[in-house]
């Protein structure tokens, strides 16, 4: 905003030359009334990058009209979705050598959507899920259930959730939030734009630190695929008792991922520092490659660089439906909608099955899928002027009870639907976690898909597990990859 110093000084001198001193004198004065002028401006310019929280009249609404995490409580005026009651109990069904179970394992679908009848219901459909019946008419199919609002966490996120409301801003052009700190949680549940409905799927609860065993594959369009398997840690600040003061402050996550198999890839690990103001302090990165036996920086791990082991299918910033930095695109928040989305998806993710009955040919098995209509925010993301990356245009569609990003549509530069994602989500009723079974991305031009975060045949998630700083760091990456 303001001229550089050797500007302003040459600018000075230009005006005394052969001036009488009172001239002189008022150049300078109009001169000083200038930079006021450019300085009020740029303040106010900075003012306005940072969006105010709600007030706490408004906030008063969460656990009222609004659930504690910021839903509408009631259900739709037709009946199909039920209010709001507190979600699953922690008792909801019995749990099978530490797995969930099917608390809804005798119901039926309603009814099931196919190619054939697909325009009946297509005002709850994603244009995505539309273009996966025209890409596979005789086998992707969407049945649908009864709806239930199974989402509950603990009493302290609720808490937190409303100091968020009254106290958490984007600033820096909604590239980080500040005053976060005190409440760590759903940074926005009364969002008022599209960058908020994302920081809240970037700052939901997790069920504190979690390690978990999962699987990804990148099936051909026969079907037939490689498992890549992987042990990954989330830890947060909160959990984490030895994090400096300091560092924690501006810190949003910490992420190890471990390769276990194929033998040609393992014992490589991946290690990510995610901020809560990106703009100050950006996204840092580093690979153990096991092979060369060295610890580097990995810049590439953000945005459209390739996602781990992916065969292409998948960018860094796809993981979880969306991570990472929002700073190049622009953001808008088309509204809420009722769509048929995937759901308390406890079939597709039981222990009973393999992994052979879930991947097939073109998309996950759709005969164990379940789908339920659920309302959710609409937000669209264009890619800035002077930006890159492969996706053009991302529209996301994230579910009001938990504010994860439940279906997406990715566009190339062309404009083309390129890609789909569907996340299959389910209730840890046991630790209060609302969580994804796993997620897919579907290539509908090249007829290939990648799945990840399956565990149908590992064991039991770790939630709320002890994590230490000194496991997150570079130093640790070495001891980690030991094959």
């Amino acid at each position: 905003m303001f001229l550089p110093r050797s500007a302003w000084a040459l600018a000075g001198e230009r005006d005394t030359q052969g001036l009488r001193p009172n001239k002189i004198k008022r150049n300078w004065n109009r001169m000083k009334t200038t930079r006021k002028l450019f300085s009020v401006l740029a303040l106010s310019l900075l003012a306005s990058s940072v969006m105010a929280a709600v007030s706490p009249e408004e906030a008063a609404k969460l656990g009222t009209s609004l659930t504690p995490l910021g839903a509408e409580k009631a259900g739709n005026a037709d009946g199909t979705i039920p209010e709001w009651t507190g979600g699953l109990k922690t008792d909801a069904a019995p749990l099978k050598n530490g797995h969930l179970t099917n608390p809804f394992k005798d119901e039926q679908p309603k009814f099931v959507i196919t190619a054939q009848n697909a325009e009946q219901y297509k005002d709850k459909l994603t244009a995505g899920q539309m273009a996966m019946f025209k890409r596979y008419p005789e086998t992707y199919k969407i049945r649908v259930f009864p709806t239930h609002r199974s989402v509950a966490v603990p009493d302290e996120i609720y808490e937190a959730a409303k100091k968020s409301a009254v106290n958490t801003e984007l600033v820096e052009g909604g590239n980080g939030i500040a005053n976060f700190t005190d409440s760590r949680y759903y940074a926005f549940p009364i969002p008022k734009n599209g960058l908020e409905v994302v920081w809240n799927h970037n700052t939901r609860y997790r069920g504190g630190n979690v390690r978990r065993n999962i699987v990804q594959a990148t099936p051909q369009t026969n079907g037939s695929y490689t498992m890549v398997h992987f042990e990954d840690e989330v830890a947060f600040p909160l959990g984490m008792t030895d994090l400096d003061p300091e560092r924690a402050k501006n810190a949003l996550l910490f992420f190890k991922q471990r390769v276990t198999a194929p033998s040609r890839l393992a014992g490589d690990v991946l290690l990510v520092h995610d901020s809560l103001d990106q703009v100050k302090d950006p996204r840092q990165a580093w690979i153990y490659n096991a092979g060369q036996r060295r610890v580097r920086r990995a810049p590439q791990v953000a945005y459209d660089g390739p996602g781990t082991a992916s065969d292409g299918m998948s960018t860094t910033d796809d993981f979880d439906m969306f991570n990472g930095a929002p700073d190049r695109y622009d953001w808008k928040l088309i509204g809420k909608k009722e769509l048929y989305i995937p759901y308390n998806s406890f079939e597709i993710a039981s222990s009973d099955l393999k992994y052979a009955d879930i991947i097939k040919a073109g998309h996950v098995n759709q005969d164990l899928a379940r789908y339920e209509l659920h309302r959710v925010w609409e937000i669209e993301a264009n890619l800035k002027s002077g930006e890159r990356h492969i996706y053009a245009k991302r529209r996301f569609f994230v579910d009001e009870d938990t504010w994860t990003i439940v279906q997406s549509e990715l566009y190339d530069g062309r404009g083309q639907l390129w890609r789909v994602g569907e996340a299959h989500s389910l209730q840890y009723y046991q630790h209060k976690v609302p969580a994804y079974a796993f997620g897919a991305l579907y290539d509908i031009i090249s007829g290939r898909y990648i799945v990840n975060g399956m565990s149908n045949e590992e064991k039991p998630h770790e939630f709320g597990y002890r994590a230490s700083a000194r496991d997150f760091t570079p130093a640790a990456l070495r001891n980690a990859g030991v094959r």
